[in-house]
C-alpha cells in the first residue's frame, strides 16, 4: 500500500537507461483500478509524456525510488504519445496496446488481471471476444471511451458524509500488488482538527466531478471516532480489520 504522491516522482529505468519519471496515475472512475502510469520523459524526450500499463513495471527499488521497465528506450520512443489537452480515448488505449503487441486489459490481457491473478476490488473486465485469437470480433467503438481520472486531480476534492462535510482528500492509497486505489486519505482539519482517516472509495454514494465532491455513506460521528491514520504508518491487515469493523462495511478481501 503506497500513497500516490510518493509513487509520483519514481524514476523508470528501461533495459538500456532511464526514460523519465512517474507524473501521475490514471484510474477507472467506476472500479478505481489504476489503468495507466503517466510517464514524463523529461530531458530524454522534452515535452513528451507516454502511457504505460502499471504491470509493465517491475518490483520497485525503494532505496533509489525507481521502477524497472522491461522495454528498451527505442520501443518507448516510438510509442503513441499522450495528448495533454485531450482525454484518453479507447482508440488511444488500443493504439498503445497494439503498438507493443499486448492484449488490452479489457480483454483480460497484459496488465489485467494484476500480478497474482486478482482483479482490483469490484472490477469487472469487458467480456472478451468469442475467440481470443480474433479480437476483431469486438469493435473498439462498441466498448466506449474509458472514464479515467487522475490521482493528482482528486487531491483536494471535498468529502461529504451523510450529515455534512468531513474534510478533503489529501492523497490516495494505492495497492501496488493489484494496482487498485484502496483508500482516500481524508484530512478533517477544517472540521475535526488534527485527524486523518482512510475512506474506501467503495463506500461512495456519488461523485460529482464538476463540483469536485465525493459523497460517502458514513456519518460524521463514525469518522470522528474512526481509527486514526498516521501517514508514516504501514497499512496492515489488523488496521484494515479495525477500520472496516468500525464503519460496518464488508472488507474488500
Amino acid at each position: 500500500m503506497q500513497r500516490s504522491s510518493l509513487i509520483t516522482g519514481y524514476q523508470l529505468r528501461a533495459k538500456d537507461g532511464t526514460i523519465g519519471s512517474i507524473d501521475d496515475l490514471l484510474f477507472d472512475e467506476s472500479h478505481f483500478g489504476v489503468r495507466w502510469v503517466v510517464v514524463d520523459t523529461g530531458t530524454w524526450l522534452p515535452g513528451r509524456k507516454v502511457l504505460l500499463p502499471p504491470s509493465a513495471l517491475g518490483e520497485p527499488d525503494t532505496d533509489v525510488r525507481e521502477y524497472p521497465v522491461d522495454l528498451d528506450k527505442e520501443q518507448i520512443k516510438d510509442a503513441p504519445g499522450l495528448a495533454s489537452d485531450k482525454p484518453v480515448s479507447r482508440q488511444m488505449e488500443t493504439d498503445i496496446y497494439g503498438y507493443y503487441g499486448w492484449t488490452p486489459y479489457w480483454y483480460g490481457g497484459f496488465g489485467y488481471p494484476a500480478p497474482g491473478g486478482m482483479f482490483p476490488t469490484g472490477a469487472m473486465p469487458v467480456t472478451p471476444p468469442a475467440s481470443s485469437e480474433d479480437p476483431q470480433n469486438v469493435q473498439v467503438g462498441d466498448l466506449g471511451d474509458p472514464q479515467l481520472r487522475s490521482a493528482n486531480e482528486v487531491t483536494g476534492y471535498n468529502v461529504e458524509a451523510t450529515d455534512g462535510s468531513i474534510g478533503h482528500i489529501e492523497d490516495v492509497m494505492v495497492d501496488e500488488t493489484e494496482w487498485a486505489v484502496r483508500y482516500l486519505m481524508v484530512d478533517t482539519k477544517n472540521w475535526w482538527p488534527g485527524k486523518k482517516v482512510l475512506i474506501s472509495p467503495d463506500w461512495r454514494r456519488e461523485i460529482v466531478w464538476s463540483e469536485q465532491k465525493i459523497y460517502v455513506d458514513v456519518t460524521r460521528d463514525k469518522v470522528k471516532n474512526a481509527p486514526e491514520f498516521d501517514p508514516t504508518m504501514t497499512v496492515d491487515r489488523d488496521y484494515e480489520d479495525s477500520m472496516f469493523a468500525h464503519f460496518g462495511f464488508r472488507p474488500y478481501w
